[in-house]
């Protein structure tokens, strides 16, 4: 029986079928994505989409879509699907689909009159291929498929339109053509694991559309060139195998590359299998080192998100030699104490919470290597960022004479609330900010910990007295007895009370400055005014400026951004504070909490979490549709628990 279900009946329904889409990536920067009808609903959606640093560096759809048509009789069952102006979907491949099924790599069944045809996809590792399967399930009469590619060659940020540039030529290769349409892309083979004929018709089918850029407020219309089809005939019980890749392969050996591929995926049996199925599929080695993508499909690497996402991602599988090599890969980037805020593009060195983060990915090795070997590791990249800190680097963040960091510059969003309309930040937060500054003590404290274990004593000297003033200053600044939370940030006389999820970082964090009832009093807040069972939000609904939908174009986007969007990746420093406070009596609670993102597993991006779910119920998911911190934190505060669980 699959884990992952869904409901046969509706499958035909596009309203459920374009809503649920699947996703599957190959370590190297390539994916493949669509909904589970194979109707394409982004222009970020495709059958084989490439990393091409030779270009441009970023992601390129080469193969859209491909179409296949059953032919019995001489009468054709096309399967494919495409929305064009109007509403109007052609042809209508899905009404055909009699089962979905994603347990380890999608499986689609088709139901022709007698015909039944399965499809499955999988996208070979660290290479630019996908590889399709098709079996001939059950036939009555002979059976012919045919096969029409719609090739974009284009950059998955644009649409590609019809043209006279486009070089329509192809060289046929074994079982296949090679074709590339634009100077400076590299050739697409397309290749089988038979015999098939290749019949050229080349025309551009037009204005094929994407209903969720659409929705975005983009432009969604697009030119597809398609050069003609393929044919070969099948009989009942075979398989026949399709490659798309940049490079030749030997079509005899498609059958036993294809098995091989299949068995290194984590079967989605379960919901942690899920997550840890998701996790795999953002570890990447690019020109840097290896690293992780922040999320698909347009993400590539932020180092805070990377900082939070990695303890989940590959902690919880003991996969100690990859963590450190990301970890290293990030602070390699720093520049006077800061790291940028994306990675791999020009990007400010404006993320003033990122290096304090990385103190706590540090951190979390603390159960599997020792505070020397910490120290003697990662010491002169700790260094590097306190010092700079303390002196002041740029963006105007320093140590303040009270102790505390100050970050503010006009016009720039230096926490992870980072979102801006019409240039200016939506949640400027500048000043002193709680989360920073809660990071900041923990930090020094950590430092010192290892310090003091190394017997580092020219740093001890120099930061020992700072963990006492920076508590007294944290609580005389942030805390209210008459609120009974924290405040958001605080610029002069201005303090913001805003009910925000960065006070659970100071009640969560090993070296905290709070009393247990002032944490008590944070994790009571927060659980009434902010969790959901997709995470916390980023605002009280109380709140006059919360917006509990993000849909529109951009800038309504930005706006509900950090204005009441819930993120799943902050349920982990929840449990972890909540579990703090109310130890054993509090572990009914925390799977209760949990339970909600299991029902998410089958809803959005299969077996992944989005990149934000709106703040109003049902917590519709918005944005990137896998990302990485919210699959690390869910990983992280489902593998507290059991560790919870198994110490009682």
């Amino acid at each position: 029986m699959s884990y992952l279900k869904f409901d046969k009946k509706e499958l035909v329904n596009l309203e459920y079928s374009l809503q649920r889409e699947f996703l599957r990536t190959n370590r190297s920067g390539a994916y493949s994505s669509s909904t589970i009808a194979m109707c394409n609903t982004r222009k970020y959606h495709g059958v084989l989409i490439v990393k091409l640093d030779e270009l441009d560096g970023g992601k390129h759809v080469l193969l859209s879509s491909l179409d296949e048509t059953v032919i019995q009789h001489n009468e054709e069952f096309k399967l494919g699907i495409h929305k064009f102006p109007g509403d109007f979907y052609e042809p209508k491949g899905h009404k055909y689909i009699r089962n979905y099924e994603n347990e380890t790599i999608p499986k689609l069944t088709y139901r022709v009159g007698g015909v039944v045809l399965t499809k499955t996809r999988l996208l070979v590792e660290n290479t630019n291929q996908v590889i399709i399967k098709y079996t001939l399930e059950e036939a009555n009469s002979p059976t012919t498929l045919r096969f029409k590619p719609f090739l974009a060659f284009r950059n998955v940020h644009n649409l590609s339109k019809a043209n006279m540039v486009a070089n329509g030529k192809y060289t046929k290769v074994k079982n296949g053509i090679k074709m590339c349409l634009y100077e400076g892309y590299p050739e697409l083979h397309m290749q089988f694991s038979k015999d098939v004929d290749f019949i050229p018709v080349p025309d551009w089918y037009r204005n094929i559309e994407y209903i969720k850029e659409q929705a975005r407020g983009y432009e969604y219309q697009e030119d597809l060139y398609v050069p003609g089809y393929f044919e070969l005939p099948i009989k009942k019980g075979e398989s026949v195998f399709f490659s798309a890749s940049t490079e030749l392969c030997d079509p005899s050996s498609l059958k036993k590359h294809y098995a091989l591929e299949k068995t290194r995926r984590i079967p989605r049996d379960s919901f942690i299998n899920c997550l840890l199925n998701s996790a795999q599929q953002f570890i990447w080695e690019w020109k840097d080192g290896k690293d992780i993508v922040a999320g698909f499909p347009w993400y590539d690497s932020i180092p805070r998100e990377t900082f939070i996402a990695l303890p989940g991602l590959l902690l919880t599988q003991s996969n100690i030699s990859t963590y450190e090599q990301i970890l290293k890969t990030n602070l390699n980037r720093l520049k006077d104490g800061l790291l940028p805020k994306y990675a791999g593009v020009p990007s400010d060195y404006d993320a003033a919470d990122a290096p304090l983060f990385a103190f706590q990915a540090i951190q979390e090795l603390k159960p599997y290597k020792e505070k020397k070997e910490l120290w003697k590791t990662y010491g002169s990249y700790l260094k590097e960022i306190l010092l700079n800190y303390k002196k002041g680097t740029r963006f105007n963040i320093q140590m303040d004479s009270n102790g505390l960091i100050y970050a503010k510059q006009d016009g720039v969003a230096l926490t992870w609330m980072d979102a801006y309309v019409d240039g200016k930040p939506v949640t400027p937060r500048g000043g002193f900010t709680v989360e920073i500054n809660a990071a900041w003590y923990n930090a020094v404290c950590f430092a010192l910990e290892l310090a003091e274990a190394s017997k580092d004593k020219a740093f001890i000297t120099e930061w020992n007295g700072y963990p006492t003033l920076i508590a007294e200053s944290f609580l005389d600044v942030f805390w209210s007895d008459k609120m009974g939370y924290l405040a958001d940030f605080v610029d002069g006389t201005y303090t913001d009370w805003s009910v925000r999820p960065n006070m659970i970082f100071a009640a969560s964090l090993e070296h905290s400055p709070l009393s247990r009832d002032q944490k008590k009093l944070i994790v009571s807040k927060v659980r009434n005014e902010l969790l959901t069972p997709r995470g916390l939000r980023s605002l009280a609904p109380v709140d006059h400026n919360y917006k509990g939908s993000c849909v529109g174009n951009v800038n309504l986007r930005s706006a509900a951004a950090h204005n009441g969007s819930v993120y799943p990746f902050l349920i982990y420093p929840f449990v972890k504070a909540y579990l703090d406070i109310h130890k054993a009596g509090g572990m009914s609670f925390v799977k209760q909490a949990m339970a909600g993102f299991e029902e998410e597993m089958s809803e959005h991006c299969l077996g992944t979490l989005s990149e934000i779910y709106e703040g109003n119920p049902p917590h519709t998911a918005r944005g990137a549709i896998s990302m990485a911190w919210n699959v690390g934190g869910v990983l992280s505060a489902t593998s507290l628990i059991e560790k919870f669980g198994e110490s009682l």
